[in-house]
C-alpha cells in the first residue's frame, strides 16, 4: 500500500463538513506495538517490521548487553590489579576517562542488593504490566469513563462504543481495540497524567502548543505507545531485576517515589510532544520521534545527580502546571 492510499487522521476540526476522519492502514491491526512499526519508503512502499524482525532486534540488544557486562568484568579486574600495583585506586581513577567511571558506577548499582521497598514497588509495576485491558470488566469500563471526564469535563459521556472517542485520539469508535500492546497500565498512566498535570494534559490533548502538523499524532494511542516504550526502556517486562542502564537508574527513583513510573510517563509524554514540534513531525514520523524521546530520557537518567523524576531536566516542561 503506497502512502497515497493512506487516509488522513484529523482531530478537533471539521474539513469539508466531514467529522471524525482517521488514518487507516491495511496492516495496522497486525502490529505487536500499539501504533506504528518501523517504516521504509525507499521503494515507495510502506513496510512494517514483522515479529521476526523485532525478535532479531531484541537478540541484538541482548548480545550488546552481555558484551557490556563482560567489558565491565574486565574493567573491574583492571582496577583490582591497579589497586595492587599502585596501592590505591586514586591514581588510576585520575587517569581513567569519565565514561569509564560512569559505567563502573552503573555496574556497582547492578550488583547492589535491592532494598525491600524497592523489591515491593518493582514487583507492583511488573504485575501492573501483566494486566490486559478487558472491555467487559466493569472496573476497566469505569476507568475509561473516568479518562473521558478528565479530557472533556464539559461534555456528555458517550457510550463505550461511539465515534466521539476518536476525538481523544483512539483509532476507532471502540477504544478497547487499541489496548492490545499496552494493557491497563497505559490507561492508568493517561488517567494519572490528567489528574496530576491537568494543564499539560489538556495542552497535549487539544494540541495547543506550537505550529502543528496537518497529520497529527493521535493523543490516546500515542499515550499507549509511551507506556510500551517506557516498559521496554526500563527493562520492566521480565519478572527479574532490570539490567538495562536506564532500568538500573530507575530503581533509584523508585526507591524515592512509589509512583516514579507514572511520573516518568508524564515527563516522557510532554518531552515527546516538544520533540514532535521541534522536528516539525507528522503522523508517519511518530516512531522516529518516540525513539528520539527514549534516547533523551536515557541520557537524562544517566546523569549522576538524578535522585527523583523531578530532578530530570525534561521535568521542567511540566513545571508550568504548578505556576
Amino acid at each position: 500500500m503506497t502512502t497515497r492510499a493512506l487516509r488522513r487522521r484529523l482531530h478537533h476540526r471539521d474539513v469539508d463538513g466531514k467529522k471524525h476522519e482517521h488514518l487507516e492502514t491495511s496492516g495496522l491491526d497486525s502490529l505487536s506495538e500499539p501504533l506504528l512499526g518501523d517504516h521504509d519508503y525507499s521503494d515507495g512502499q510502506l513496510k512494517v517490521d514483522t515479529l521476526e524482525d523485532i525478535w532479531i532486534d531484541e537478540r541484538k540488544k541482548e548480545q550488546l548487553h552481555w558484551t557490556f557486562l563482560f567489558s565491565q568484568l574486565i574493567a573491574q579486574w583492571a582496577q583490582w590489579l591497579a589497586n595492587i600495583v599502585f596501592g590505591s585506586g586514586a591514581l588510576i581513577g585520575r587517569l581513567l576517562p569519565l565514561p569509564y567511571i560512569t559505567q563502573n558506577s552503573q555496574s556497582h548499582r547492578m550488583h547492589t542488593p535491592l532494598r525491600p521497598l524497592q523489591v515491593e514497588r518493582l514487583r507492583n509495576i511488573q504485575q501492573r504490566l501483566q494486566v490486559p485491558f478487558d472491555g467487559s470488566q466493569k472496573e476497566h469500563q469505569a476507568a475509561l469513563k473516568h479518562l473521558w471526564r478528565l479530557a472533556y469535563p464539559d461534555k456528555e459521556l458517550p457510550s463505550l462504543k461511539s465515534e466521539l472517542w476518536k476525538d481523544m485520539g483512539w483509532q476507532g469508535p471502540d477504544p478497547s481495540t487499541d489496548f492490545r500492546g499496552g494493557g491497563v497500565i497505559s490507561l492508568e498512566n493517561l488517567i494519572f497524567f490528567g489528574q496530576k498535570y491537568p494543564e499539560s494534559f489538556q495542552r497535549l490533548l487539544h494540541k495547543k502548543d506550537g505550529n502543528r502538523a496537518e497529520w497529527e499524532y493521535p493523543f490516546a494511542v500515542a499515550g499507549i505507545n509511551i507506556s510500551f516504550m517506557l516498559a521496554q526502556m526500563l527493562d520492566l517486562q521480565s519478572a527479574g531485576r532490570p539490567t538495562s542502564l536506564a532500568g538500573i537508574r530507575f530503581l533509584d527513583l523508585l526507591d524515592e517515589d512509589e509512583l516514579a513510573f507514572d511520573n516518568l510517563y508524564c515527563v516522557a509524554f510532554q518531552l515527546m510532544d516538544a520533540q514532535w514540534l521541534a522536528k516539525r513531525a507528522s503522523y508517519m514520523e511518530f516512531n522516529d520521534v518516540l525513539k528520539s524521546t527514549r534516547t533523551q530520557l536515557e541520557r537524562e537518567l544517566a546523569l549522576e545527580d538524578i535522585s527523583s523524576v523531578s530532578d530530570l531536566p525534561a521535568y521542567n516542561l511540566l513545571r508550568q502546571d504548578f505556576l
